[in-house]
């Protein structure tokens, strides 16, 4: 994989497989074991999600930029939607008891859990999520 991949997406339901399967390839050329292929897929999965239906509310004419750079020694990839922004301190703690039964709201605390940090830079012009995953001592980029 290049150092720095990126693909545009639609806004659309269907694209968050897209995403995915993406990330996937991302994590496995970095290095990442299994298991961390498939927590910052589902990562990136729950943010393009995010940026689908809450950023560019599945209107047709936006789009969602997926950045993915791999750099030494970790994963960096960004999500940007081209939505009106929001204020993460408005974001609803879905571990609080009127928010535990909630279908939705668990994509950027479930982001969270799975990466090593996770960056939102809202403007009015779209959210950006970075996401950053570190490799793990001992783990070696695949050559291909």
């Amino acid at each position: 994989m290049p150092r720095m991949q990126a693909i545009v997406l639609e806004s659309r339901i269907e694209a968050v497989d897209q995403a995915e399967a993406a990330a996937l390839r991302a994590a496995e050329s970095a290095g990442f074991a299994e298991n961390d292929q498939h927590s910052i897929a589902m990562a990136v999965r729950e943010i393009t999600v995010n940026a689908v239906l809450h950023g560019n509310q599945l209107q047709p004419d936006k789009r969602v930029r997926l950045e993915f750079d791999s750099q030494p020694g970790e994963l960096v990839i960004s999500i940007l939607d081209q939505g009106r922004g929001f204020q993460p301190g408005e974001i609803p703690d879905p571990l609080s008891p009127e928010n535990i039964m909630r279908q939705s709201g668990r994509g950027i605390f479930l982001a969270r859990a799975f990466m090593d940090s996770v960056e939102l830079q809202p403007s009015p012009n779209g959210t950006r999520v970075v996401l950053r995953k570190h490799l793990p001592p001992g783990a070696e980029r695949k050559r291909g």
